[in-house]
């Protein structure tokens, strides 16, 4: 899905999911504070696998042809990724 996309609207989709990141991870940062990785760490996190996971979904064989089920897919696969980041992160400060 993603490799179908000429330049431009990836462009507009990359900044979209980073904008809507973003805001996302300022509140985000507000409750987690210390523990997470600053507002623009966590919208970096979230972008990437937000990406990562659309192309891996598609990688293993399955269809997104609506931007619902891209956009469940990335979402899922984004805080996925999140929490194992702040899992580890957690594990390792606290060792």
């Amino acid at each position: 899905m993603i490799w179908n996309l000429s330049f431009g609207w990836l462009f507009m989709a990359v900044g979209t999911v980073c904008i809507l990141s973003f805001i996302f991870a300022l509140a985000l940062n507000a409750i987690i504070g210390r523990d997470g990785f600053g507002p623009f760490g966590t919208m970096a996190v979230l972008t990437g696998g937000f990406f990562a996971s659309i192309y891996a979904v598609n990688a293993y064989g399955i269809s997104l042809r609506k931007v619902q089920e891209a956009a469940f897919a990335g979402l899922g696969g984004a805080f996925v990724i999140l929490l194992f980041l702040l899992l580890v992160k957690g594990v390792i400060r606290r060792i």
